[in-house]
């Protein structure tokens, strides 16, 4: 008992300290972040500032408005949003839980206890013999204030505002990776939809000429001329592009649909708004690359990581504090006294103290079992967080990668497609000479909207390999002005 007490002293001297590891930050990742990225072709990046709002440099206005729409509209951003806010009440809660509690409170109590010899008020009479009854009997009546607070001796609760200042920084950063995500996704349907429009455009002037062929084919068939199987065949060919053309109408419904949802508004709501095709957005001839450091620095989920980590580490400090002794107290301030009226008798004011020291001794083993739970929880986050950081550094080197594939087959496409405008425009000059018929013609002119339709689609996967790297990279989002609350341990 005596090194108890001796032992309360010494715990009053933690009073303002934190049990538990300090958080010293995120692991390196073997000097990944001193070295460049090893896919950046020095023929496509060049130096320069990272523009957050990277869509702008498609140079196209209504993507422009299409994603100011998604950022100001879309319902899954408003839920992140959402998610921050409750997180940042709950660091709110928990600073205020260091803090008295003050409460109203209105009490009575009637009680019977048998054996109780308390003098009966008024005493026994032959006339009132009910009254010696009445001295096993309590009755307490009280009306005043009451107040409750916990002395913070190892910095418990320290480290629960501290966890929960980190899950609120967290989802801050989940917040920005929504808007990364968003803004990708919006690019990738756009330039999906200019695609599709094109691709419908270029399959019905096909159609249009294999159905040409396809008459011509039968008046020559009619006549004698050729035989029923390539009847068949211009037919066949007919009948594809009829399916080609169902299919890119169905893609630009999709495509309509998915930019209208991510905007947040119901499917359908921006058909006039692109009913009118426009060009494949083209992306700038060099990009804007950082270094891994930047990326690591930069990238909304690395940094959601990180903070889960740091929230992780303190909830170490918080199953640790559970080993120390826990002293509270609670205050009662009030009128009252065995008679209802004196709760308004001033001089009836009753004064209550109540300390409590809690020291757990024996627990079998709960208090431990806690700390290797937070301490593989801890060990759990740092693993997520170099994998999160593994995975950003492969994302960028893939995406880099490929738009340099993706360039290579734009020039290839490029001169086919110029290739199969000269063979068309010298058929165009042969036909109008009598040298070849209207179904060799047709047939040029088919082989060059095909060239363009491959060209279209080779100039879409570029854009939309761009679009990844702006993803990969970390764009598509600004800070927003939302400081933590005060006394917040990760404000400066």
């Amino acid at each position: 008992m005596r090194n108890a007490l001796l032992a309360v002293p010494a715990a009053i001297l933690l009073c303002g300290c934190a049990v538990g590891p300090d958080y010293a930050g995120p692991p390196s990742i073997a000097g990944r972040e001193s070295k460049p990225f090893l896919r950046a072709n020095s023929e496509i990046v060049a130096p320069g500032p990272l523009l957050e709002e990277w869509w702008s440099l498609l140079r196209d206005p209504l993507l422009d408005q299409l994603e100011a729409r998604a950022l100001a509209g879309n319902p899954g951003l408003a839920a992140a949003r959402s998610r921050v806010s409750q997180a940042r009440a709950t660091v709110r809660r928990e600073q205020a839980n260091r803090l008295p509690a003050l409460a109203a409170q209105v009490t009575t109590v009637q009680a019977r206890v048998p054996g109780l010899d308390l003098p009966a008020t008024p005493p026994a009479t032959p006339s009132n013999p009910t009254a010696a009854e009445t001295q096993d009997r309590l009755s307490i009546y009280n009306v005043g204030l009451n107040a409750n607070w916990e002395v913070d001796f190892a910095g418990g609760q320290s480290r629960r505002i501290e966890s929960a200042n980190a899950e609120a920084a967290a989802l801050v950063a989940t917040v920005d990776d929504a808007k990364v995500q968003l803004t990708a996704e919006v690019a990738r349907a756009y330039i999906s939809l200019r695609e599709a429009q094109l691709r419908l455009e270029l399959a019905r002037q096909e159609q249009v000429l294999q159905q040409q062929t396809l008459e011509l084919t039968y008046q020559r068939y009619s006549a004698g001329a050729l035989p029923l199987f390539p009847v068949g065949a211009a037919n066949a060919e007919l009948e594809l592009l009829r399916s080609q053309i169902a299919e890119a109408e169905a893609d630009i419904a999709v495509f309509k649909d998915a930019l209208s949802v991510l905007t947040g508004s119901a499917p359908g709501g921006l058909d006039d708004l692109l009913a009118a095709p426009a060009p494949i957005p083209l992306p700038p001839a060099s990009i804007a690359v950082s270094d891994p450091a930047g990326l690591i620095a930069r990238r909304p989920d690395i940094r959601a990581a990180e903070r889960r980590l740091a929230a992780a580490n303190a909830r170490v400090g918080v199953a640790e504090a559970a080993r120390f002794p826990r002293l509270s107290f609670m205050g009662i301030l009030g009128l009252g006294g065995t008679d209802p009226e004196d709760v308004f008798d001033v001089a009836n004011l009753s004064t209550i103290a109540l300390p409590r020291l809690q020291w757990s001794l024996l627990d079998f083993g709960r208090t431990a079992a806690a700390i290797d739970q937070a301490q593989a929880a801890r060990g759990e986050a740092d693993a997520r967080y170099r994998d999160v950081v593994l995975r950003a550094l492969q994302d960028a080197e893939q995406s880099l990668q490929r738009f340099g594939q993706h360039r290579i087959n734009v020039a290839a496409l490029t001169q086919i497609s110029r290739q199969a405008d000269t063979a068309a425009e010298l058929n165009q000059q042969r036909f109008t000479a009598g040298a070849i018929g209207r179904s060799d013609l047709n047939l040029a002119l088919r082989q060059r909207a095909q060239a363009r339709a491959n060209l279209s689609r080779a100039v879409a996967a570029m854009t939309t390999s761009w679009v990844a790297i702006q993803k990969s990279l970390g764009l598509g989002w600004r800070a927003e002005a939302t400081p933590l609350p005060e006394g917040s341990p990760d404000r400066g």
